[in-house]
């Protein structure tokens, strides 16, 4: 696995991300783990947000009351409660770490996506199996399992998402500046459904 570092922070590679990934989508969109609602402000006026998150907060609910022609689907990623192919593109940030069942989630994605439809996504991953950030991350994971929404801090999401049958896929692995780009690398990308 090759990493590219970068001198922005996780907050600050993220914000990049919602701004460069979230302002090329189009049509409906779903956010899986919509958590805060922070994906509505840099979607383009004109996309249908679908924000989906398991239990939504109440900075979620008004979020999505804000955007005219929005939707909550307060569900699971394992079993989202779209029909087949009934969406343009899906926004997956931060998400896959801590969900039950990552390939469920990601042949749901497959299924409620157009054909050519777009994923973007963001996430941190493991560190390299044998580093001492990996090692790091297996002393936290018990604790980040618990009050990080579930978060497993070692999870081989690259590997997954090539696993899970995309047509296309683009991905690339960074190591963010900060005490916790140290810890977990992230990838970005999109694939292609």
């Amino acid at each position: 696995m090759e990493i590219q570092r970068i001198d922005r922070t996780v907050s600050q590679e993220r914000e990049r991300w919602h701004r460069e990934a979230l302002g090329s989508l189009s049509g409906r969109v779903l956010d899986i783990g919509a958590g805060s609602g922070i994906s509505a402000a840099f979607l383009p006026g004109d996309a249908v947000w679908i924000a989906l998150e398991p239990a939504p907060s109440r900075r979620l609910k008004r979020a999505v009351a804000g955007r005219p022609g929005s939707r909550l689907l307060a569900a699971s990623a394992e079993q989202i409660p779209l029909e087949d192919a009934s969406v343009d593109a899906v926004v997956c940030s931060m998400v896959l770490c801590s969900v039950d069942d990552p390939q469920r989630v990601l042949a749901q994605v497959r299924r409620v996506v157009r054909p050519r439809g777009r994923i973007v996504f963001l996430e941190h991953v493991g560190a390299p199996p044998g580093s001492g950030a990996r090692r790091i991350q297996g002393l936290i994971a018990p604790a980040t399992r618990r009050f990080n929404s579930g978060c497993d801090p070692r999870r081989e999401t690259a590997s997954t998402l090539r696993s899970a049958g995309f047509s296309a896929l683009e991905l690339r692995t960074l190591r963010t500046a900060g005490l916790l780009g140290g810890l977990a690398p992230v990838i970005e990308g999109r694939a292609v459904v």
